[in-house]
């Protein structure tokens, strides 16, 4: 398999074929160690039809995407489903008093005014709300993980497939100038062969360990408390179980669903993955003794094998809710001849010099020969390049939802969608899968299962 190499990269940086590195700079490469890099993108939106939407599960998270998305050319929110009669009257105070708001989603999907939904809701709910929206002939915005369970992949699929709708998975970095930057290093050799990636994510409070705030007003009569449990055990009405589901297996998926998926999503898009075959996950509960049911510490291992797409390589994630370092994360690629840390608004280029320094004997003879024989000495680029986002720029979450609208608008398709978000979601639930069975978990990306 014949990939780009990190010398055919530093041959077309330094003859401009990137278009990326002016020439004063790599005059002073020498003297610098960071070189900035405005990126922008170069795509016009033109507003269209002024598209519909509505909101399924008013959370912190669900507010977080209907703000990004009305801040969108030609969007309105015109519709807000919860389970908590508190967040239906947040919703009509913060997006007008004529929304329509409902404790049942299932009003929503039988308005003809209503294009398309974000599904913000626990995970417990994401497949069945997903697809009854689909078959309801709505545009889909689901939160990740996309399901669950990897066994309700197949479902969110051909809910897809057979409606023949625009279905986009929530991870929104994804969409981001960072990734796309990555992407292109990537292709073009900038690191060599790559053979290892790593992810981090660190957090240390107790908003951030999902200690989320009860209302004082929580109660049978305010909350919709049977309906939230789904088709999970039925319990008395518990106040912590709802307000903080992520805490419990019933109705989350731990660190691995909401953390580790971002970065599955990620690594995928810029290496054009379809996923391991291999995880492995260990860690535990160190902190957070709260009553929760999932770790607050959580490492996973992952093989992922050789494919047309990309060689053999290996992946570290880890999440780690009692960290001192607090509120960090990154996703590192490393290859043979240099590495990047990739973030949604730059991206850190590393070079390993020992390598730039030979650069092709064949071309130092030919063109760069001294009188005594030996290779000319070559100007050599700087070994730490940043890419930065222009100034301006709005964000990955903007990005992914643009991309989101574009799709409806144009009846086209997007980068992450139903079979996208199965392969960033099954190696997450898996890990999961393997922590608590404390074995090795095999798993087919191609074919979309678990191996037995």
């Amino acid at each position: 398999m014949k990939r780009p190499s990190r010398r055919s990269f530093i041959q077309k940086i330094t003859a401009g074929a990137l278009g990326t590195v002016i020439s004063s700079d790599l005059l002073r490469a020498e003297k610098s160690e960071n070189i900035f890099e405005g990126m922008k993108r170069n795509k016009i939106f033109m507003p269209n039809d002024q598209i519909q939407l509505a909101l399924i599960g008013a959370g912190g998270m669900g507010f977080a995407d209907a703000n990004t998305a009305i801040t969108t050319p030609g969007v309105k929110l015109v519709a807000a489903c919860d389970l908590y009669d508190g967040r239906l009257v947040a919703a009509k105070n913060k997006y007008g008093k004529d929304i329509f708001t409902t404790r049942d989603y299932r009003e929503l999907l039988l308005r003809k005014d209503i294009d398309a939904v974000i599904v913000a809701t626990p995970d417990h709910w994401h497949k069945d709300i997903s697809v009854a929206a689909m078959n309801a002939g709505k545009a889909v915005y689901c939160e990740k993980p996309m399901t669950h369970d990897v066994s309700e992949g197949s479902a969110v699929v051909e809910a897809q497939n057979r409606n023949k709708v625009v279905f986009q998975v929530g991870s929104q970095g994804l969409s981001s100038l960072g990734n796309e930057k990555a992407r292109e290093l990537l292709a073009a050799g900038a690191i060599g062969q790559l053979n290892y990636a790593e992810g981090f994510w660190a957090r240390n409070s107790p908003e951030g360990a999902w200690q989320y705030s009860i209302p004082a007003d929580a109660s049978e009569k305010t909350v919709d408390w049977k309906m939230f449990l789904n088709q999970y055990p039925d319990r008395p009405f518990d106040a912590k179980r709802f307000f903080r589901w992520r805490c419990y297996k019933d109705y989350g998926t731990g660190v691995s669903g909401d953390l580790f998926v971002h970065l599955f999503s990620s690594l995928h898009f810029i290496t054009n993955s379809r996923g391991p075959q291999k995880i492995m996950a260990m860690g535990g509960l160190r902190y957070w003794k709260d009553g929760r049911e999932v770790p607050d510490l959580l490492m996973g291992m992952f093989d992922y094998a050789e494919t047309p797409e990309h060689p053999a390589f290996n992946l570290s994630l880890r999440v780690n809710f009692i960290d001192g370092t607090a509120d960090s994360t990154y996703l590192r690629l490393v290859g043979s001849e240099g590495s990047m840390n990739v973030e949604w608004d730059k991206v850190t280029l590393i070079r390993n010099k020992a390598y730039a320094a030979n650069d092709d004997p064949l071309m130092a003879t030919k063109l760069n020969k001294n009188k005594d024989d030996s290779p000319r000495k070559l100007i050599l680029p700087p070994d730490t390049t940043v890419y930065t986002a222009e100034e301006g720029y709005k964000g990955a979450h903007y990005d992914h939802f643009t991309n989101f609208f574009t799709a409806i608008r144009n009846k086209s398709s997007v980068v992450e969608d139903a079979v996208f978000g199965y392969r960033a979601a099954a190696p997450a639930l898996l890990c999961n899968d393997s922590y608590y069975a404390d074995k090795a978990v095999k798993w087919d990306p191609i074919n979309l299962k678990v191996v037995k």
